[in-house]
């Protein structure tokens, strides 16, 4: 017994005299906790769970595998970090106003702050996009370029770690191409509404096929989705909600996965262990399917919602996570 407890004694003390340069430093204060601890991730190469004190206090210390961005989830929402082995990171943040309040001290301040900052900014943004793509092509072009310059601009002159300028300027980059892509798919949507829908005949998750045409005289809700995608399965606890609400109305969910073939099985057990309602519908060749290519979804999620005379009301319906879902519904059947 005593030679156990000297070495693991031994053992205790070889984790704390470890180089301080191999590892991370992070301790903190949170205002306004959502939970008793925090959570860093990133990918499926690491994951930490971190305690808080009473008084949303934190310390810890740990290796991370590689330099690189990090998610921090506090139990409600999340924020970026960019970690390093080596750095000594002190966070302040109140919950309730989340990343309007965070700021960092200490090694690494530097890197995380400019995450920080990028943050809100990308988030200004955003709510305006629901107006830009109402706009024209060029309109919509010439503000794209102005953040895409403006954002690498502010990086430039940042003086943040090389390795992290690089990631963001191809993440940049990226995010430009993305909002390029969901312009074009936007627009073209636009110009499906009111128009005979295009018909599909996919396998059925409780056998058989099943067709557009089935349901001719009922709205069809329709999401397309498959089982990798985060945002996906995001949505599916507020489509649950959507289901149940309007269970008794003239209304049918249909849900088209585009996984491939190779994944049959995994969505089958998916919709099976997660207890997926509605229609639950595989594509018959993924992304290349003639239903999928008709419409332009290359991004999921993608909702589309269809009348009974079998036109379509929106090729890009509000998702079930949006009020305006909701409210959209409520109209056609008096809710």
């Amino acid at each position: 017994m005593k030679k156990l407890v000297i070495l693991l004694l031994f053992a205790v003390l070889s984790v704390q005299a470890q180089d301080a340069s191999k590892m991370v430093s992070f301790e903190g204060k949170i205002a306004n906790r959502n939970s008793d601890s925090i959570v860093l991730a990133s990918g499926k190469n690491f994951k930490k769970t971190v305690r808080l004190n009473k008084k949303g206090q934190f310390k810890d210390a740990f290796e991370i595998p590689a330099a690189g961005l990090f998610q921090l989830f506090d139990g409600s929402e999340t924020t970026m970090l960019f970690l390093k082995n080596g750095y000594d990171l002190k966070l302040t943040m109140d919950a309730k106003k989340f990343d309007e309040s965070i700021k960092y001290e200490g090694k690494g301040a530097v890197e995380n702050n400019y995450l920080a900052q990028k943050a809100l900014t990308d988030e200004a943004f955003e709510k305006d996009l629901d107006f830009l793509f109402t706009e024209d092509e060029a309109t919509f072009q010439a503000s794209l370029e102005k953040k895409k310059t403006d954002d690498l601009a502010v990086l430039e002159k940042s003086g943040v770690d090389a390795s992290l300028s690089q990631m963001l300027t191809a993440m940049i980059q990226q995010e430009a191409m993305m909002l390029n892509q969901f312009y074009s798919q936007k627009k073209m949507a636009e110009k499906m509404n009111g128009a005979a829908s295009p018909s599909f005949n996919f396998e059925n998750h409780k056998g058989g096929k099943t067709k557009l045409e089935d349901f001719k005289g009922k709205y069809v809700y329709i999401d397309v989705w498959a089982t990798w995608c985060a945002p996906c399965r995001a949505e599916i606890p507020y489509l649950k909600k959507i289901e149940e609400k309007y269970h008794n109305d003239n209304i049918v969910f249909v849900s088209i996965s585009v996984d491939t073939q190779k994944d049959h099985e995994k969505w089958q057990k998916f919709v099976t262990d997660k207890q997926l309602g509605g229609v639950q519908l595989f594509a018959d060749n993924n992304w290349n399917s003639d239903f999928i290519k008709a419409f332009g979804i290359n991004a999921i999620p993608r909702f589309i919602l269809i009348g009974p005379n079998g036109k379509v009301i929106y090729a890009d319906a509000p998702r079930p996570s949006s009020q305006t879902l909701d409210s959209t519904l409520g109209e056609f059947f008096n809710k």
